[in-house]
């Protein structure tokens, strides 16, 4: 039976004095035995965080006691294990780095819930599914017919807007990334640059997962802890981190030659042929 909670949450909501909220949280996670990461910044809270649901619940409680957070709402799954090595509360200038001015009380754009896209899509209506994530977690899974720009960070966003045709400014689209906080400036700049009728899931794809499951989707979802990704059914996947570069690797990456367990990988490996040559290639 899973014994660790794994919640994740974030709010947009200017912050004046984000620093002086680094040592409480930190101080609050560490007393109840929670792991993971918090990005505070004047823009607001990002976080995910894992531990017994107990002590989660005591940190809900505590942060929720804060009006500005009074709100704020958590995606949660399990696992067996601790996710995270240590806890960490990172000072940061945007909570999702974008180079984007981003006023949260302006600039929310549309929000479409996971069982309302579900039935578009049951329907066959016509919608533009635009995929905000980076490379590595596309490969992993998206949404079927989904439109997969290449990205190797979020930052590529802008360019990629810049580059979709100009017949997109009048279609439905809707945006859609992890847990949903990539989006909140995803869909609000893409307005910003002209299209009309832009949507962003609810809580992201981990909202869509437990809300319908894996109903239009291929693939798992990359996460950002241990457990590397999450299949529809919220349950950890068979996928591992390489040691060396942090790509995620499926069962058949794992199988190839150039592929040593904690040393190297088919996407590090480039240079080499076989396990062989790996291991007595010197340092």
């Amino acid at each position: 039976m899973s014994s660790i909670v794994n919640i994740s949450g974030y709010k947009f909501i200017t912050l004046v004095n984000p620093i002086a909220l680094r040592p409480r949280l930190r101080n609050m996670c560490l007393k109840l035995g929670i792991k993971g990461t918090i990005l505070v910044s004047p823009e607001g809270i990002n976080m995910v965080l894992a531990a017994e649901r107990a002590s989660l619940d005591k940190f809900i409680a505590y942060i929720r006691s804060d009006e500005r957070f009074a709100d704020m709402t958590f995606k949660e799954s399990t696992s067996d294990n601790q996710p995270f090595n240590r806890m960490l509360v990172r000072l940061k200038k945007e909570i999702i780095a974008f180079d984007f001015l981003f006023d949260p009380a302006k600039d929310q754009g549309k929000y479409i819930q996971p069982k309302t896209l579900k039935s578009w899509l049951d329907e066959g209506r016509d919608v533009v599914l635009l995929d905000t994530r980076n490379d590595y977690e596309v490969e992993i899974g998206t949404f079927k017919n989904a439109l997969t720009p290449t990205m190797k960070s979020f930052k590529d966003f802008k360019k990629v807007v810049a580059d979709l045709n100009p017949e997109m400014k009048k279609k439905t689209i809707v945006t859609f990334c992890t847990g949903g906080v990539r989006c909140e400036k995803a869909a609000p700049y893409m307005e910003q640059q002209g299209f009309k009728d832009v949507y962003q899931i609810e809580g992201g794809i981990l909202k869509y997962f437990e809300d319908c499951g894996g109903d239009h989707w291929d693939g798992e979802c990359f996460v950002f802890d241990q457990r590397v990704s999450l299949d529809p059914a919220l349950h950890q996947g068979d996928l591992l981190l390489c040691y060396q570069c942090r790509h995620p690797l499926t069962t058949e990456d794992q199988k190839h030659p150039r592929y040593i367990e904690n040393v190297s990988c088919p996407y590090c490996a480039q240079t080499h042929t076989t396990k062989e040559d790996l291991l007595t290639t010197p340092c």
